[in-house]
């Protein structure tokens, strides 16, 4: 029986596809580089959702409030709440998904996709509604309907697997040949998304990836069919950023 996590999760195929796409060598000016926000920000969305999705499953959010079973599963995941939702940039608090936001204001990437889709998905609550009355950056749809059919199965094994492998444990690898080439760019104007860049290269790499992995196995501990069951989720969840990747490259302006 294999009793490391790192061997009951084979993915290394789809990472090495995702790090060596060559969207990355395409992004290659200011102008690719605002295509690129336009649609990546859904991905800083919806990130949110499989995050919350897991505090649910591991902490107590309800009233009366209930102590749940694993302490060291609770302090893992609000660690991580604590920085994505209300990280420490300068003298203030922001979500990870608001300094996106700063970052894409400053070099003036459109906004106007992620900004339509809020307003609508605040009145209507409904991803799918919002889905049918707007039109989105392609490949966008399909990816975050993936993350939410994933942090909305109740299953915390499959969450934490799409959480681990599908987000913190490659964002470093994703982010590096972006942050080397915001370097030829215009400070001024990138050193928002630079820095949001450099904190997920840091918190992710150093601290997160590995906090993640490590709740993924007090989740599974022994039991092969978790194991299989995330191993299998955590390849969806790669392979949906494999095919937005795709869909990205072929944006017209990108290529």
């Amino acid at each position: 029986m294999l009793t490391n996590q790192e061997t009951r999760i084979r993915v290394d195929d789809l990472v090495d596809r995702l790090v060596a796409h060559p969207l990355y060598r395409q992004v290659s000016d200011e102008n690719k580089l605002k295509i690129f926000m336009r649609s990546h920000v859904f991905c800083v969305w919806d990130f949110q959702s499989l995050l919350k999705a897991l505090q649910r499953q591991l902490t107590c959010v309800e009233v009366p409030w209930l102590p749940t079973s694993d302490p060291d599963a609770r302090r893992l995941i609000n660690e991580i709440v604590l920085e994505e939702e209300s990280d420490r940039v300068g003298e203030r608090y922001l979500s990870h998904f608001e300094l996106y936001l700063e970052a894409m204001n400053a070099c003036g990437a459109d906004q106007g996709p992620i900004q339509a889709f809020m307003a609508s998905l605040r009145s209507t609550r409904s991803v799918e509604k919002v889905f049918e009355q707007l039109q989105l950056p392609k490949g966008v749809k399909s990816f975050v309907r993936t993350t939410l059919s994933i942090a909305q199965s109740n299953q915390v094994h499959r969450i934490a697997a799409a959480f681990t492998y599908g987000r913190e444990d490659i964002i470093p690898q994703m982010f590096q040949p972006l942050a080397l080439q915001l370097t030829t760019m215009t400070q001024d104007r990138w050193s928002v998304f630079l820095d949001y860049l450099e904190r997920h290269i840091k918190h992710d790499g150093e601290r997160h990836g590995p906090m993640s992995r490590a709740l993924l196995k007090r989740i599974c501990g022994e039991d092969e069919r978790l194991w299989a069951e995330a191993e299998e989720t955590a390849r969806v969840s790669l392979e949906a950023r494999l095919e937005l990747w795709d869909a990205l490259l072929s944006e017209q302006g990108i290529v």
